[in-house]
């Protein structure tokens, strides 16, 4: 994939974006559900707030200028942020409303999104251009997309109850399902074969073959409140869900059965989660303000409520997160304008992506792991080039900080970092994922004694 290495034509270095002065539409409800933090206004109050701000040109956008279509080359700049910690990202701009979901696919080549504008949208990666509007599409926001691992087709969830799924390569919209509730999450099988949906008001999900559309499983009142997030495992035979209930289950395609339940997994509600590629941990992003890797490995649900606990990442509550293929690292989003970088073997924030400037919706990961994707409710997407993080020397100085050292995992020999001043020595001896898969503690123990040896540290803001 042919990206420059160094700041060039499109790339910057500077951590403020323009965004438009226009106040954007009123947002769906079941969407505010999802991403309010505790209900902090009633309804009328949020929506005399948001009539307010349309009145007021003083309101919550009046510092932004407008975008710039027409950049000078004096204007790529780096930013504020201090000289040790600059990554170079280039922002994608074309969506008129909130940008609710991003991914890789096409070999790392193309990048696809969908918005509450009610479009979805295909992307070259290397000059930042759209390449396709997805015709016949949704007439309501759309709160997420999800592409097939071949990528040769996509899917997308929208306000108006609909699924829709489009071949990619001529964008031919191939199929449309309704439903009678609304959905607020779908996504592929790593197989293509199919199809998840989370549903809104009936708190359950609908898993549908996705060549013919028939139905396969429909668990209503699969959780108590409203679904926020679904996923299947690698294997495309169990799907992860995640709710306001902050209860965790995995049901599996196959028998048609909940394998699994961790109630209380978070101290507040779950936005999002996702599946190592190894499908034995199920990480979970919280309102709670931290992440958790949990062990769901098949076979060994005696080992249910066994995790570590990354916190301190993010200011505010956390909305999506995403694994490296290899596990190595974890990306996760936040409504603090950051995307954080996980360094999952060592247990600590490495940094600390600034420059949204407004909450960040999801993220991802290119599968050669050097390029991290994130959607933004500021209209825009970035694209960060992270494929020298470790030379960075912030990142270099902090690890030296804090003493860390590398070891060889007795379990897995996966190489991984330890902190000098550990005494325990199962730390000493294994990585993290080794570390949860021996635990065997009950669900509701999650951020007591069997994570205190593995409570992660935090490196400065980037």
């Amino acid at each position: 994939m042919a990206f420059p290495k160094a700041p060039g034509e499109g790339w910057k270095r500077s951590t403020t974006i323009a965004t438009s002065a226009h106040w954007p539409r009123r947002l769906p409800w079941a969407t505010l559900v999802r991403a309010f933090d505790g209900f902090k206004m009633s309804l009328p109050e949020a929506r005399q707030d948001r009539m307010l701000a349309t009145l007021d040109p003083l309101a919550l956008d009046r510092a932004l200028p407008p975008p710039k279509k027409h950049e000078t080359r004096e204007k790529k700049f780096w930013g504020d942020h201090e000289p040790l910690s600059k990554i170079p990202f280039k922002i994608l701009s074309g969506h008129q409303h909130v940008v609710s979901s991003c991914h890789f696919c096409v070999d790392d080549t193309k990048l696809l999104s969908g918005s509450y504008d009610s479009t979805v949208k295909l992307w070259d990666a290397a000059d930042g251009s759209v390449v396709r509007d997805f015709e016949q599409g949704p007439s309501a926001p759309v709160l997420e997309c999800s592409v097939t691992a071949d990528s040769r087709r996509i899917i997308a969830a929208s306000y108006d109850k609909t699924v829709r799924a489009w071949d990619l390569e001529t964008g031919k919209l191939l199929w449309k399902v309704s439903h009678d509730t609304f959905i607020v999450a779908c996504k592929f099988s790593p197989d293509g074969k199919y199809v998840v949906s989370g549903l809104d008001v009936d708190h359950g999900i609908c898993i549908m073959d996705a060549e013919n559309t028939t139905t396969i499983s429909f668990i209503k009142d699969h959780h108590r409140r409203s679904i926020t997030a679904c996923c299947f495992d690698p294997d495309s035979q169990k799907v992860a869900s995640v709710s306001l209930d902050r209860c965790i289950k995995i049901w599996d395609v196959a028998s048609q059965a909940t394998l699994l339940t961790i109630t209380k997994a978070h101290s507040n509600a779950i936005s999002n989660c996702c599946f190592t590629f190894s499908g034995h941990f199920l990480c979970t992003s919280s309102w709670d303000k931290n992440l958790k890797i949990w062990n769901v490995h098949t076979g060994e649900f005696r080992n249910r409520g066994a995790c570590v606990t990354l916190m301190q990442g993010h200011e505010g509550s956390v909305s999506s997160c995403f694994f490296a293929r290899d596990s190595s690292f974890l990306i996760s989003g936040g409504l603090d304008r950051t995307v954080a970088i996980w360094d999952v073997g060592e247990g600590y924030r490495k940094l600390a992506l600034k420059g949204h400037n407004d909450w960040v919706m999801d993220v991802a990961v290119s599968n050669n792991k050097k390029w991290v994707l994130s959607a933004s409710k500021d209209r825009t997407m970035r694209l960060w080039n992270i494929e020298e993080i470790d030379q960075i020397p912030l990142v270099i100085e902090y690890r030296k900080a804090i003493g860390l050292k590398v070891k060889q995992c007795e379990g897995c020999d996966r190489p991984f970092s330890i902190f000098e001043s550990d005494t325990s020595s199962e730390v000493f001896t294994k990585c993290v994922f080794c570390r949860i898969e021996s635990r065997d503690l009950p669900a509701e123990v999650s951020s007591s004694a069997e994570t205190e040896s593995l409570t992660p540290k935090t490196s400065e803001d980037d």
